[in-house]
């Protein structure tokens, strides 16, 4: 197990923003890691859903948009 080590830009973070569908509509689907120490930020146990939308270019959009808004707060306030 990696030491726990805190971003010091976004380049040290990754963000996989994508989509699935469900049932005539899309859910944002998100996996944000701090590549520092590869700790795994988003999804969480308990996360709530991202969506429903009706495209899957929104549902996308949003789920990027929560990656970056992640990435911002473990920059100010790290999760270690």
């Amino acid at each position: 197990m990696r030491e726990a080590k805190a971003g010091k830009s976004e380049e040290d973070y990754m963000i996989y923003a994508s989509y699935r569908p469900h049932i005539g509509n899309f859910f944002g689907t998100l996996k944000v890691v701090r590549q520092t120490d590869s700790r795994l930020l988003y999804p969480f146990d308990g996360a709530d859903d991202i969506g429903p939308f009706p495209s899957k270019d929104a549902a996308k959009a949003a789920a990027a948009k929560l990656g970056g808004e992640i990435v911002e707060a473990d920059l100010q306030d790290p999760e270690l």
